[in-house]
């Protein structure tokens, strides 16, 4: 009657044999080491990096603890910070700009547990320590850079079609087309009607106006977070940050969680930046002292824009972009040569570079200015004379005030620029020491709570409380497990999810030992009261848990951030307790009294 079949007593040893081996890791503890991942010019990573990483840190001096290689990059386990700092230094000089150099933390578990893919788990911003900040990107300023980019293809388009105008200018979330002669604006509203179906065009006296559609706003707002996003990804890579998370929040946030980053004024200076550049002729006809002194005044010739350089010189810019820092496939930063002055050299793809060579070699004796945009802001860094044709897509950008800006510049330049403003509305840090005492908070009221469900159950229930104890702590080394074997980040909403799930889950046993009880009461049997107690009370467990899952995947379905972390672990607390106070308790139960013949009395208080 109280005898399980060989294959489930199987089953429960195998259970519990996976759950020993893929919760150890966790216990091991982390050590520091250091990552080398690649930036976007090196294809892949292989034995031969590898075997780089392990000269440079010979021939520094630098031991190490083991090194390894997965698909994030090759990790450097060191015995302390210390020595990880003297590492990333020296990896930095040795491997050059084309791999990124992190510090990270690693398991200390040795490397047979992880060749069977045996884990611990993540450790969350709250329990590691590092920043936290929710963004929000400025969607007017993404629509306004929008109508400026179509202002210029009207331009193009009235020029290619020979269409007499005169003017554009926007107004407000419009761009206004001025026309002295009715014909020329049917035909324009014709050809732009045709050619521009995202907006709409209205005509008026002689004019016509042209708004984006509604459809065309939101993809241009969706297209804006994602590529913000994107950018977010590189820019963050190339700080060089390990295991970052950055997730979109509703429509116009987004979350960036930096592990181990303590510096939050630089976190916040790379990420909020919106570098690009600009490259644009200098009006060489307009340049004349009268002229340039009119414009300083607020008299700027048509077709022109007024700046004044880093060194104090006016200069009058023609509004047309030659290249932007679209074309950018890598910048990094140098020393010129011959002044020794700090330069960003970037590296131009195959249509930029074929734009600048066709640039150069229509304006020789000519100056070009390049132009650092921020914000919407530009600035004019510097402002050469071309004295021959440019090929190769190698630009040399001089005019640096230093070696951190021209390092600064050439991140952001790699990186991409955002498209549009983003704003630091939350910040949070979370240092080191705060996350320790954290996870031992976390840890003590864990086994203090564990400690008190034992007492209790042992002293009411005696040796079926013991049995349901046991079964207790096989639902915790599951659920550990489990959570390792998903690779789950484990947060202080993680943790106390599992303390609840330890409360909840001893209401299973609670329900088969009263039900036992019951079933003695009615003058059955040890043997059949037993069996009837694990029978009759599986409906009620089952409806208790079911109700239960349900608003936990309720939270994981409409929550974010740390409720779907909670829902996560609870979800699994759920499935692991069924099984260890059902399944795992009744096969430790058939073990104590299912073998025995005759059994006078129930040791269950």
């Amino acid at each position: 009657m109280n005898r399980y079949p060989l294959w489930k007593y199987l089953l429960v040893v195998f259970a519990i044999l996976m759950g020993l081996l893929y919760s150890v890791p966790n216990l091991f503890g982390e050590a520091p080491a250091v990552q080398v991942s690649l930036t976007k010019n090196v294809t892949q990573l292989d034995a031969k990096a590898m075997q780089a990483v392990e000269d440079a840190l010979k021939q520094a001096g630098i031991s190490y603890d083991a090194v390894m290689m997965d698909k994030t990059g090759i990790k450097v386990r060191f015995a302390d910070t210390d020595t990880q700092i003297k590492a990333q230094d020296a990896l930095k000089n040795a491997l050059g700009k084309d791999y990124v150099v992190a510090l990270n933390l690693i398991s200390r578990s040795p490397s047979w547990l992880s060749s069977m893919g045996a884990k611990p788990m993540y450790l969350g911003l709250d329990l590691r320590g590092g920043v936290h900040f929710l963004m929000q990107v400025d969607m007017l300023a993404a629509l306004n850079q929008a109508s400026e980019r179509y202002i210029n293809d009207f331009r193009s388009t009235m020029r290619k079609e020979r269409i007499s105008y005169t003017g554009v200018s926007k107004e407000g979330k419009s761009i206004l087309i001025r026309f002295s002669d009715a014909k020329e604006l049917a035909k324009a509203e014709k050809i732009l009607s045709r050619d521009y179906p995202d907006l709409m065009i209205k005509d008026g006296e002689l004019s016509i106006t042209a708004t984006l559609s509604p459809a065309a706003e939101t993809r241009i707002q969706e297209f804006a977070l994602k590529q913000n996003i994107q950018t977010l990804h590189n820019r963050i890579n190339e700080l060089g940050v390990a295991e970052p998370v950055i997730q979109q929040q509703g429509l116009d946030r987004v979350v960036v969680q930096l592990p181990g980053v303590q510096d939050t004024a630089k976190a916040k200076e790379i990420l909020g930046r919106t570098a690009t550049l600009e490259v644009r002729l200098v009006d060489e006809d307009k340049s004349d002292a009268a002229t340039l002194e009119a414009a300083g005044k607020g008299q700027v010739p048509f077709g022109d824009e007024y700046f004044v350089g880093r060194g104090g010189e006016p200069l009058l810019l023609k509004k047309k972009v030659e290249l932007t820092g679209d074309y950018i496939t890598d910048a990094g930063p140098g020393v010129d040569s011959q002044t020794g002055r700090s330069v960003v050299h970037v590296t131009l793809d195959n249509r930029g570079a074929r734009i600048f060579r066709q640039v150069t070699k229509d304006n020789v004796g000519k100056r070009m200015a390049i132009l650092l945009v921020e914000k919407g802001q530009a600035e004019v860094v510097t402002a050469p004379v071309i004295n021959e044709e440019i090929g190769g897509g190698r630009v040399q950008i001089s005019g640096m005030n230093n070696v951190q800006e021209a390092t600064d510049i050439s991140l952001l330049l790699r990186a991409g620029a955002l498209a549009a403003p983003m704003e630091i509305i939350e910040e949070r840090t979370v240092g080191p020491s705060m996350g320790e005492e954290n996870i031992k908070r976390g840890m003590h009221s864990t086994l203090w709570g564990f400690a008190a469900i034992a007492i209790f159950m042992v002293a009411y229930y005696l040796i079926f409380g013991s049995v349901s104890i046991v079964a207790l702590g096989i639902n915790l080394l599951l659920l550990v497990a489990i959570l390792s074997m998903l690779q789950a980040t484990l947060t202080l909403p993680g943790l106390a999810a599992i303390a609840l799930t330890l409360g909840m889950a001893i209401d299973a046993n609670v329900l088969i030992n009263e039900r036992i009880r019951e079933e003695i009461g009615y003058g059955n049997t040890p043997q059949a009261a037993i069996h009837a107690g694990y029978d009759r009370a599986f409906d009620t467990i089952l409806d208790s848990n079911v109700t239960t899952m349900i608003a936990g995947l309720a939270l994981f379905m409409f929550g974010s951030g740390p409720v779907k972390g909670f829902a996560v672990v609870h979800v699994l607390g759920i499935l692991t307790s069924m099984f260890s106070a059902v399944v795992v308790s009744r096969a430790m139960v058939n073990l104590i009294y299912g073998y025995r013949r005759r059994i006078n009395k129930l040791t269950i208080g």
